[in-house]
């Protein structure tokens, strides 16, 4: 199949991308003490053929870190070890914008430093077990619901780490809305009982995203504003609920007002299945018209055909990056991929990070010397 979409530029009056592959963001967890260091600047580089690399999930607080060794943007340090980051894809060619985060009730604080407690909007404790230092799975604890005061002040830690991505040089920023994280957190009913201005109705429930959403274009621009939406995936604790079509709706057309760069949807497949139903998509592209990128289980051949559908402009993968940092080019040559190690995915050293060949450049040895 030929991938004359797939591997086409993307020029509009906002930003120009030398195909339509995105590198999706995926938590890869080697930053010590939320520091990105020289292996963080290696395999960004490598990967550097995407038409748009997005980073890991980078906290915009300590106690947003959520899990073990996740990379911040909330210090110096971690500033620092963005802008090699940054200067290396660069080099390269490549473009490459940050998704900012914040984790809510999901996450240790043994996982971050100081002593601010895990929050969320409301004390409604996460399932399941999350690994800390000395490699143990403890329970995640029970949140500390925020405060009204206190929620606008995690509003503002989202402007600030925006700001802070683009004095280090990021293409933009893409807010982590989805994956059951706070921001998600605070649009389900099940994990918002408040019924301060941040509770209740639809509207209120979205307030929170919508501020944040706000207040990073205010103070970086809608030309360089992403979000992440996963509506119906279930992840980390998220039942379904009566009005949650409906609430994704309204904060869609909200988005549309704003005028952002672009929505990026993320469906979980399961038995060839997408979470993330077609008239659902097709609802979503008729009433936001700016860029949609979508990810979820692509293959090339998949992604190209519903690029000319026009349903996304963009299409994100996430493990073909890890074993292949010339995938792209793999895509142009119909190549086959190499397969990741399951083992590596989101802890260890270099060995599964960065030691994955490339065939069709030398990007190793010339990413050698960044």
């Amino acid at each position: 199949m030929k991938l004359n979409k797939l591997l086409s530029p993307l020029v509009t009056d906002t930003i120009t991308l030398k195909n339509r592959v995105v590198m999706a963001p995926m938590s890869r967890r080697r930053a010590q003490n939320g520091v990105p260091n020289s292996s963080y600047e290696l395999y960004f580089a490598q990967r550097a053929g995407a038409g748009l690399i997005i980073t890991d999930n980078t906290a915009v607080t300590a106690n947003g870190t959520g899990y073990l060794n996740v990379p911040g943007i909330y210090n110096e340090a971690q500033k620092a070890g963005w802008k090699k980051v940054v200067d290396a894809v660069h080099a390269r060619g490549g473009k490459i914008i940050v998704q900012l985060v914040h984790a809510g009730r999901i996450g240790h604080s043994l996982n971050y430093e100081g002593n601010e407690p895990i929050v969320a909007p409301s004390a409604v404790q996460a399932s399941g077990v999350m690994r800390i230092p000395g490699d143990l799975h403890v329970p995640m604890p029970v949140p500390k619901a925020l405060t009204t005061e206190g929620t606008k002040a995690m509003v503002q830690a989202h402007i600030q780490a925006a700001i802070n991505a683009i004095e280090v040089g990021f293409d933009g920023v893409e807010i982590h809305g989805a994956h059951g994280f706070l921001p998600e957190q605070f649009l389900n009913p099940h994990t918002n009982r408040r019924t301060d201005e941040y509770g209740g109705s639809i509207e209120n429930r979205s307030r929170f995203l919508l501020e944040i959403m706000k207040g990073v274009v205010a103070a970086i621009g809608k030309e360089k504003t992403g979000i992440r939406l996963s509506p119906f995936a279930r992840i980390n604790d998220l039942p379904a609920y009566e009005e949650e079509a409906e609430t994704y709706k309204y904060v869609i057309d909200e988005l549309q007002k704003l005028d952002i760069l672009y929505i990026h949807l993320s469906a979980l497949v399961s038995d060839g299945s997408s979470s993330i139903p077609t008239a659902f998509l097709q609802d979503v592209r008729s009433r936001f018209n700016n860029l949609l990128m979508l990810a979820g289980g692509f293959t090339a051949a998949s992604a190209e055909n519903i690029l000319q559908q026009n349903l996304v402009n963009l299409v994100a993968f996430g493990k073909p990056f890890i074993a292949n940092p010339d995938l792209v080019e793999r895509f142009r040559n119909n190549t086959e991929l190499a397969i990741p190690d399951p083992e590596t995915f989101y802890q260890g050293g270099d060995a599964g990070y960065i030691d994955y060949p490339a065939i069709h450049t030398n990007e190793r040895s010339h990413c050698a010397a960044l």
